[in-house]
């Protein structure tokens, strides 16, 4: 199917999204922060980046911005929660003004993240 990459500092998040897409068939590549994200995307060229927003080194708006300036046609889930509920939700607003295509609060479920994903996946 698709290759995907997830980056996300919460190894639990990580884990979790990989299992639900490679159970969904998607070739999944992880990073652990925007940093080895970056490095990542230059490599394997994904098909969709899902993003925490709120990471160590590079947070995901830098990456949002960043990959958004090489690729603005590549779809983006941005993720974010748990941590200081005011916070996130300004960054996901934030990450919605750069052209975010789906933004999902934490805690999600899978049932959510594959709607998500496969409806910008087909378009």
């Amino acid at each position: 199917m698709a290759k995907i990459l997830v980056i996300d500092d919460d190894e639990q998040i990580r884990g979790m999204i990989f299992k639900i897409l490679k159970q969904d068939h998607h070739d999944v590549f992880l990073a652990e922060d925007g940093e080895q994200g970056l490095l990542i995307y230059t490599k394997i060229n994904p098909d969709l980046i899902i993003t925490d927003i709120i990471m160590p080194n590079i947070d995901g708006i830098e990456v949002i911005i960043e990959i958004s300036k090489i690729n603005p046609e590549l779809p983006i889930i941005a993720i974010s929660g748990g941590r200081r509920a005011i916070s996130a939700n300004f960054n996901l607003d934030s990450a919605e003004m750069l052209g975010v295509n789906t933004i999902l609060y934490k805690p999600f479920t899978g049932k959510d993240l594959l709607g998500a994903v496969n409806s910008l996946l087909i378009t």
